[in-house]
């Protein structure tokens, strides 16, 4: 079994979405071990940063793969489909909670929205802490995007996917999220996305 399920590991992922509609288990196993941690992470940064939610929510999406693999267009590109189903997600739950999520300091280290770095600051437990809050203070549209892109590293035409709007807009959303946080974090004149 463990060799059948290896040999699963090279196949793309619309291929494994074709024997996942036939019932193929090991094809799911193979699936949710590529992006099972992933979509924890995204669900952990969007959904208050609560753990619990976000095993939930992860859960929930791959139940819906399982469930409903016919919803998949092949045409596709898969993660970008499985963000997008994922993001909707969030939505919703924002929406049930009318409640903007909040973004604590657990953000990467390292995290830069430049190739030059985005901040040279020697109290970097400082500096996240005071992101945190900059992101929270951001709207939901511009937060995911934020985050889609700095965090989840997509390029714009996967965001513009996930979100279901045209690229152009995507670029504005996050044009406008590094002008607030360069704003609130009094950094910088963001030139570039």
């Amino acid at each position: 079994m463990l060799n059948f399920r290896s040999s699963y590991r090279g196949y793309p992922d619309a291929k494994l979405m074709r024997l996942i509609t036939k019932g193929d288990e090991q094809a799911f196993s193979v699936l949710y071990d590529r992006y099972g941690e992933k979509m924890h992470r995204y669900f952990y940064r969007m959904l208050w940063q609560e753990r619990q939610k976000a095993e939930d929510f992860t859960q929930e999406l791959f139940l819906k793969i399982i469930n409903k693999p016919h919803l998949y267009d092949p045409n596709r590109n898969f993660s970008s489909w499985l963000f997008q189903v994922a993001a909707n997600m969030v939505k919703n739950e924002y929406r049930r909670h009318s409640r903007q999520p909040e973004i604590t300091s657990e953000l990467p280290l390292d995290l830069s929205l430049q190739e030059n770095s985005f901040f040279e600051c020697s109290d970097r437990k400082y500096f996240k802490k005071e992101l945190a809050s900059a992101l929270n203070r951001l709207s939901d549209e511009h937060r995911q995007c934020f985050v889609l892109r700095y965090l989840e590293e997509k390029s714009i035409k996967e965001i513009s996917e996930i979100l279901e709007c045209p690229e152009g807009t995507v670029k504005s959303r996050l044009y406008y999220a590094l002008k607030k946080l360069a704003k609130s974090l009094h950094l910088f004149k963001p030139e570039s996305y």
